[in-house]
């Protein structure tokens, strides 16, 4: 069975710093490209930031120089610190993970809610 479960989402003030991590089970992580993606109200899902299971980074521009993602293969977890956040960072934020062994699949967690007050 497979699970991706997020942590770290909460409230926090315009200018502060989150850290949300992601626990994957049931794949195997360190063959699988992951990232986070998020949806705020009203609008399309968009993805944030990626990392592949070589190690490369992708980050959407409006987060670039604020964000990091970051992945443990290890503990088969990959993480996101956000720093200098925004009220328009505002979202659900989804971890994803998408697999090439046994097959190529895309998995997504619940996700977790991020509030920025201004």
């Amino acid at each position: 069975q497979v699970q991706l479960v997020e942590s770290g989402g909460g409230l926090v003030q315009a200018g502060g710093s989150l850290r949300l991590s992601c626990a994957a089970s049931g794949i195997i992580f360190r063959a699988s490209d992951v990232g986070w993606y998020r949806q705020a109200p009203g609008k399309q899902r968009e993805l944030v930031a990626s990392i592949t299971s070589g190690g490369s980074t992708t980050y959407t521009h409006s987060v670039k120089g604020r964000v990091t993602i970051s992945r443990d293969n290890a503990r088969d977890t990959v993480s996101l610190q956000m720093n200098s956040l925004k009220p328009e960072d505002t979202a659900v934020y989804y971890c994803y993970a998408r697999t090439v062994i046994p097959s190529v699949y895309t998995y997504w967690g619940l996700g977790t809610q991020v509030i920025v007050s201004s």
